[in-house]
């Protein structure tokens, strides 16, 4: 019913930055929260950043200041904006998206995940 596709991601050296971009399509009547997760290996999938239709985000601890989420509404889009990489930040990062339909159900959807690694 409604696809989440990710592009942006890659390898890059520490330090330097990469964009994540993720667009909704399909039965989509209004999309509310939209944002990322990330998961390492051997460790949970863990939050990034959020943000409303309205725009208030929530970041992350372990990313304030490096990362920001946007959307346009437009769109149906979110990126992250990923500046000062680190290592750690090497992981999966998946978008999500919690969705009302035509039916006017609301669901959670999941992008397949972009791959980013930092390394020099």
């Amino acid at each position: 019913q409604v696809q989440l596709v990710e592009s942006g991601g890659g390898l890059v050296q520490p330090g330097g930055s990469l964009r994540l971009s993720c667009v909704a399509s399909g039965s989509i009547f209004i999309i509310y929260d939209m944002g990322w997760y990330r998961q390492a290996p051997g460790k949970q999938r863990e939050l990034v950043a959020s943000i409303t239709r309205d725009g208030i985000t929530n970041d992350a601890d372990s990313v304030k200041g490096r990362f920001t989420i946007s959307r346009d509404n437009a769109k149906n889009t979110v990126y992250l904006q990923m500046n000062s990489l680190k290592p750690e930040d090497t992981a999966v990062y998946y978008c999500y998206a919690r969705v009302m339909v035509f039916s006017k159900r609301e669901y959670d959807y999941w992008g397949q995940g972009t791959q980013v690694t930092v390394s020099s």
